[in-house]
């Protein structure tokens, strides 16, 4: 069974898809974010602090991948193109979610790109280097603009 949740905006709606998720059913759903770790925390916060720890390890051992997507205007001023984050959740990314490390899950996905992984800033320096996008919208941007100058230098 596949149950799509529009957005999780209440502590109703994500315990509802957590608890589905636990049951074996794949659910997919939204939530307004910038980036893979900003949504695991995001889901965390919506509950009361004395249930966060038990809500960590249930999302440590039920979330599968995060998918992340910006529509940003093309390089011609004529239409758009998505950037994209995708983060899946392997036995190091469960760890950090379980362990409140969401900040270090970054630097996980960067070493993810093997396995099909990609940070937003990857995904901006490749729409840069094809030229889709401008050098001055990927640096906007950026989530770390001293890295991105790296990556499309």
């Amino acid at each position: 069974d596949v149950i799509m949740v529009g957005e999780m905006r209440d502590l109703e709606t994500v315990s509802g898809a957590l608890t589905a998720a636990e049951t074996g059913h794949l659910v997919f759903s939204t939530l307004h974010t910038q980036d893979a770790p900003q949504t695991i925390d995001r889901i965390i916060d919506i509950f009361p602090t004395h249930q966060q720890k038990q809500i960590r390890t249930q999302l440590a051992t039920t979330l599968r991948a995060v998918l992340v997507q910006q529509l940003l205007p093309n390089s011609r001023g004529d239409g758009r193109v998505v950037a994209t984050e995708l983060m899946f959740v392997n036995s190091a990314i469960a760890n950090m979610i379980r362990e409140s490390k969401a900040h270090q899950i970054y630097t996980a996905i960067q070493a993810g790109g093997r396995r099909g992984m990609m940070t937003m800033d990857m995904s901006l320096a490749s729409l840069y280097k094809h030229g889709m996008i401008s050098r001055d919208l990927c640096m906007e941007k950026a989530h770390n603009r001293e890295e991105m100058q790296r990556m499309i230098v």
